[in-house]
């Protein structure tokens, strides 16, 4: 099965970090562009970072800007997402999955989706 499996999300106090990992299973990530979106309870999945196939190119939602890197590491077939300075509004279940071209504004193109990995931000 070609998925995506996320994992390092946990309950962190408001102003902590966290660093979230994307590994491919059943397919290399090479050619792909790959995002993060995240959904909180009651909301719609939304866009938050995603990277190109080399890396030499991202985009980050307004939100998360100045906060949150992505990066990848095409040899261990991971992308991650270092997350700092989390706030209370960034309490969702987060998720990866390959898409055709680098954009935040949609999940719909993405596919090969995992069950997500929660991060908890609260005191």
């Amino acid at each position: 099965q070609l998925q995506f499996v996320e994992s390092g999300g946990d309950l962190v106090q408001p102003g902590g970090s966290l660093r979230l990992s994307c590994v491919a299973s059943g397919f290399t990530i090479y050619y792909y562009t790959i995002g993060w979106f995240r959904q909180a309870p009651g909301k719609g999945r939304e866009g938050v970072s995603c990277i190109n196939s080399d890396g030499g190119a991202t985009n980050y939602a307004d939100s998360v800007k100045g906060r949150f890197t992505i990066s990848r590491d095409n040899e261990k077939n991971t992308v991650y997402l270092q997350m700092n300075s989390l706030k209370s509004e960034d309490t969702a279940i987060y998720y990866c999955a390959a898409g055709p071209e680098c954009t935040v504004a949609s999940h719909r193109p993405y596919a090969y989706w995992g069950q997500g990995t929660q991060v908890t931000v609260s005191s």
